[in-house]
């Protein structure tokens, strides 16, 4: 069974207009992160998606991507700790305050 290219692109759109949303709307750092790693997944998807047609040009792009995000979510993590010792908050406006 084959799914179009252009279904999965559509669902990869809908994907990252949905992290897109979540990192302009939310105002908690944890689920600003959890947005981001939504976004990360569309570019994957929307990678391995177009590469299908010309071989492991997607997977080789998808474990990059892949490779992004396990960093991604241990700096933000080491930021949210940070973020919660200090101001005992997760809000991202608290962020703003510090320096450093």
């Amino acid at each position: 069974m084959n799914i179009p290219a252009g279904h999965v692109m559509i669902v990869a759109a809908v994907l990252l207009a949905t992290g897109l949303f979540g990192v302009i709307v939310r105002r908690n750092i944890v689920l600003v992160l959890m947005s981001l790693e939504i976004m990360l997944n569309a570019a994957a998807l929307a990678f391995v998606a177009g590469g299908s047609a010309r071989g492991a040009d997607g997977q080789v792009m998808f474990l990059l991507i892949l490779t992004l995000a396990a960093a991604e979510v241990s700096v933000g993590l080491a930021l949210v700790l940070q973020l919660y010792r200090r101001f005992k908050t997760l809000d991202v406006s608290a962020a703003a305050s510090m320096k450093g």
